[in-house]
């Protein structure tokens, strides 16, 4: 069955609406995957600048390789218009399967409805899309990461008892627009409305890259030099941000109190030397995850909306059983 876009607004739980869309008309049903030895999988990377993305497309080549599956292998670079094309080109070469790690929320809505109308099932990874405009279940099958919002509210309940309930901080958010920007915001100030004495004083987009973050922590401690905390949303703006406080005298850990969310090397490492006070771990390992969750579906099983990884608090108290495996 094809349902028009004006039918698509009137579906439950929000309307479709996005630019580019056009008078296109949309599959109603999810895409079944055929149950194959080896499949032909898409892999749409959003950039490839940081850590964190490395260790999670090494994830994928490692699992596609141990499997014996052919992996194509896109990098957006940072571009959300160039992700749309990698994945338009991902069903121009008929892949079985895609996995979209989405760079924002709402541009690459037209992508996912395009692969659900090309009959080839879509998972996002690690990011979400816009609830309102694609659903995970009705338009792709399932969204397999971590829970941003749980990833917020456990760096803000456990930095509160790092620093007494009492702290003026600087924010440095990811990507605007972006599902792990938007949830760890709302997690943090959520779980830091308990304390009327934790207080966010700046915040600001660092884009989730180091040098960013550097030059924004930079410019918001200048104008806000009474802050005793930073919160980063990712380890390299963090590590930036550390950069800038060193620069300016200030002893990260002491002067400023650091929260962070990630788990690399460098900032495992930070908190084991007394620079980052707590850091909230979100595994980029998602090979073996993404591919099994491929083949259960492809036997007919029914995922789970969201397939939610676990992750783990690290402070100077056990960040030497983490060090080993930090990437």
């Amino acid at each position: 069955m094809i349902i028009t876009r004006r039918s698509l607004l009137a579906v439950t739980a929000g309307g479709f609406a996005a630019t580019g869309l056009g008078g296109l008309a949309w599959a109603a049903e999810l895409p079944k995957l055929k149950k194959k030895d080896k499949y032909k999988v898409g892999f749409a990377q959003t950039e490839s600048n940081n850590p964190w993305r490395l260790a999670q497309t090494a994830s994928m080549k490692d699992e596609a390789a141990k499997r014996g599956w052919q992996l194509v292998y896109t990098d957006a670079a940072g571009s959300a218009a160039k992700q749309v094309a990698d994945v338009r080109s991902m069903i121009a070469q008929k892949v079985d399967v895609i996995l979209l790690a989405p760079r924002e929320e709402k541009p690459l809505i037209p992508a996912v409805m395009e692969a659900k109308n090309a009959g080839i099932p879509l998972f996002c990874i690690d990011r979400g899309v816009d609830p309102t405009m694609a659903k995970a279940g009705r338009d792709y099958v399932a969204f397999i990461g971590s829970d941003f919002v749980k990833e917020g509210m456990m760096a803000g309940d456990a930095f509160a008892k790092a620093v007494g309930g009492k702290a003026k901080i600087i924010e440095l958010q990811g990507t605007t627009g972006s599902s792990p920007a938007n949830d760890r915001m709302k997690g943090f100030k959520d779980a830091i409305g308990k304390y009327p004495d934790m207080v966010i004083v700046a915040s600001q987009s660092g884009d989730f890259a180091r040098d960013k973050g550097r030059q924004v922590f930079e410019t918001l401690y200048q104008a806000h030099p009474e802050a005793t905390a930073l919160y980063g949303h990712n380890d390299e703006m963090s590590m930036g941000a550390i950069a800038a406080m060193e620069a300016a005298g200030k002893t990260p850990g002491k002067d400023i109190m650091i929260v962070s969310i990630d788990g690399t090397k460098d900032a495992a490492q930070a908190v084991a030397d007394g620079k980052i006070a707590v850091l909230v771990e979100c595994n980029p390992h998602f090979g073996p995850k993404a591919f099994s969750s491929i083949v259960d579906y492809a036997d007919g099983q029914t995922l789970a909306a969201a397939l939610v990884n676990t992750d783990r608090l690290f402070t100077k108290d056990n960040i030497a059983s983490y060090l080993p495996e930090a990437f």
